[in-house]
């Protein structure tokens, strides 16, 4: 589905892709999706004035706008479809979810995944209640809606849910997949920054993958060093 809007921006990365950059963008992302060559600094300042002379798009629009830059071969799209959605972080609500499960399910890197989950899934279940789609992705055979149900608690500190995190692991802590191991591990090491001792605890009496427990540890660890 094209939109004027969209179609505007991927003029503006068109003209000022820069194939000096794409290789090493590409190769950085193990060629898993062609590159602009626009490096981030660059593309934020592009984002930013074409925000300035178009105006944010309204959350109505939000939608077919995001879809049209994600229809794009090129990374460049998918990024600034993420910074639109981050103009509209206020206005995001569960009727959201549908939109966000499929842009996690489609072009699945984990660039893209650990954007939405702490920002943009994070946000909405800050307030939500209905668990529905957090059950469904931790559930899935999607690894990516595993990580995301893993990781979308990331920025809660105090507020995390912990019996939720805890038994989002417990599900996962046997699978093989890198993505799934690291993912365990950073939603522990972030939580340690808040309840260490159950962290401490939780690594002790569970068995996770060495890779999870290494990084959950990693926080708790360097504080042991500085004492």
């Amino acid at each position: 589905m094209n939109h004027e809007y969209a179609d505007k921006l991927i003029t503006l990365l068109k003209k000022n892709q820069n194939s000096d950059n794409q290789e090493a963008m590409e190769a950085y992302m193990r060629n898993q999706l062609p590159f602009f060559g626009i490096r981030t600094p660059e593309r934020n300042v592009l984002l930013r004035d074409f925000l300035k002379e178009n105006g944010k798009p309204s959350i109505e629009e939000l939608p077919d706008i995001v879809r049209s830059l994600w229809a794009m071969p090129q990374r460049e799209c998918q990024y600034v479809a993420l910074g639109l959605i981050d103009k509209r972080l206020r206005d995001l609500t569960k009727e959201h979810l549908p939109l966000l499960e499929e842009l996690i399910v489609t072009k699945s890197w984990w660039d893209t995944i650990d954007h939405i989950g702490p920002n943009h899934v994070g946000k909405i279940f800050q307030t939500e209640e209905d668990d529905t789609y957090l059950e469904k992705w931790i559930h899935s055979d999607n690894m990516w809606l595993n990580r995301i149900a893993i990781l979308f608690q990331l920025k809660y500190k105090a507020k995390t849910d912990e019996n939720r995190l805890f038994r989002y692991i417990l599900m996962h802590n046997q699978s093989k997949e890198f993505f799934i191991q690291k993912a365990i591990g950073w939603a522990l090491r972030e939580y340690s920054k808040t309840n260490p001792e159950a962290v401490k605890d939780f690594i002790a009496s569970e068995k996770l993958a060495p890779l999870s427990a290494r990084e959950g540890l990693k926080h708790l660890n360097r504080k042991a060093v500085k004492k």
